[in-house]
């Protein structure tokens, strides 16, 4: 269910409109921001509302949080009780990335949630320009070629 919330939460503003910019409050709110929003998101929206009264989910605030889809958060947020957190999601990329380097990681405080962690690449090597596939190659032609034909195009036109 988060990701499929999360599929929601991640898109822009404008598929909800102003609908859905402030809780909800009442019915007559409720209805009106129906009215503005896709089949879709309507229905999602009154679900919320609706499973928002059952005794039993009172916990989860679904009718608080109904103008966010029963998501309550931010999109980015990582709950330390559900999940994990930003930082240590960032502590475990370097980590990673030290250890694909050949580095040594003990400097990095996998415990400490407030540590920064900065990853110096001390070796720089050219690696080569260009394409690194023939179909690369190809696509980049075949690009140049559509470029140059709508070009012309436009001078003609």
């Amino acid at each position: 269910m988060a990701g499929y919330i999360a599929k929601y939460a991640t898109k822009g503003t404008e598929s909800f409109g102003a609908a859905l910019d402030r809780r909800i409050h009442n019915l007559c709110q409720l209805d009106r921001a129906e009215r503005e929003l896709t089949p879709h998101i309507a229905a999602m929206l009154r679900t919320c509302w609706t499973l928002g009264a059952d005794p039993a989910l009172a916990a989860l605030r679904l009718r608080q949080w109904a103008h966010m889809l029963g998501f309550g958060g931010h999109w980015t947020t990582k709950s330390r009780r559900y999940s994990t957190t930003m930082g240590a999601l960032r502590r475990a990329r370097a980590v990673w990335t030290a250890r694909q380097h050949g580095h040594d990681t003990l400097d990095i405080d996998q415990d400490q949630d407030a540590a920064e962690t900065v990853v110096v690449l001390r070796e720089w090597a050219y690696r080569g320009n260009g394409w690194t596939t023939p179909g690369e190659a190809t696509l980049a032609a075949y690009t140049r070629e559509q470029r140059r034909t709508a070009r012309a195009a436009r001078a003609t036109a």
